[in-house]
């Protein structure tokens, strides 16, 4: 993992690719790390140059004392810059919370980038009230949220047994109140006055089993921008680039080699 100092804190960040290659930086989302983009930094890498953070408080990157909301957005959406400065990222990728933070460093300056791609993710993020206690309160709550998110059609439709592993122990890593910061950020997010502001084409997918972020949320943020495009992914849900990682990447790929997207670098 590489480091980078910034706002009095560390950012942790994996990058692989050769730096002659176009620059894809992947955010992750709700209690997840960089390695939710395990298929993308593995399988694309020939392709791109590919980087995924580790917001604060996730993975190795150092934590942030912020209230839920706008504060935290903006401190995630700064580690965002940050780390798209220093690996001269041309493409954001956000998943969920990812791409309202994403959407956030967008929307409020001080990166412009050529194309940005949204996984799993809505203009607005409302969370269940019911999730929203469980993560809000100590005791049995957290593995009673984290048993609603893994249930079919929510954050996967069918994933195998490593996957979900994958996401519940990622999330029991950042704790409840990480994770809990991360959704009620979720809660407070909505950009859908602002999004014809979004000059960098934009693409939205998601798997067709998402009842977190589903299909018309995503045809609504390409709907609302200058330029923007949507598609589903069969068999999968809200976290496609883990349950489908290479229908994820085949429709990456064919939007980032789009001759007019090719010609804005």
């Amino acid at each position: 993992m590489e480091t980078l100092a910034h706002h009095g804190r560390s950012t942790a960040y994996r990058v692989r690719g050769s730096a002659d290659a176009p620059t894809v930086l992947f955010v992750h989302g709700s209690g997840g790390t960089h390695a939710v983009w395990k298929a993308q930094l593995a399988r694309l890498a020939d392709t791109y140059r590919v980087a995924a953070l580790d917001l604060p408080g996730h993975g190795d990157s150092d934590d942030i004392e912020t209230d839920p909301g706008p504060e935290t957005l903006d401190a995630y959406a700064a580690d965002v810059r940050a780390v798209a400065a220093d690996v001269g990222a041309s493409v954001l990728v956000g998943n969920s919370l990812g791409g309202a933070v994403v959407l956030t460093a967008v929307l409020d300056g001080g990166v412009e980038p050529d194309a940005v791609v949204l996984a799993g993710c809505g203009a607005t993020l409302a969370v269940a009230d019911s999730l929203r206690a469980w993560l809000a309160g100590d005791g049995p709550g957290f593995e009673r949220a984290l048993a609603f998110l893994h249930d079919s059609g929510r954050l996967f439709h069918d994933p195998d047994d490593r996957t979900l592993a994958l996401s519940k122990d990622a999330m029991r890593d950042c704790g409840r109140a990480v994770v809990n910061r991360d959704f009620r950020s979720c809660h407070s997010f909505d950009v859908r006055t602002r999004l014809s502001e979004i000059d960098s084409p934009v693409f939205a997918l998601t798997g067709d089993h998402d009842h977190l972020t589903p299909p018309s949320a995503h045809e609504f943020l390409a709907e609302h921008v200058q330029t923007g495009g949507w598609t589903t992914l069969p068999d999968a849900a809200h976290l496609s680039m883990l349950e489908t990682p290479d229908q994820f990447n085949d429709a990456l790929d064919a939007f980032l080699s789009d001759p007019a997207l090719v010609a804005r670098r």
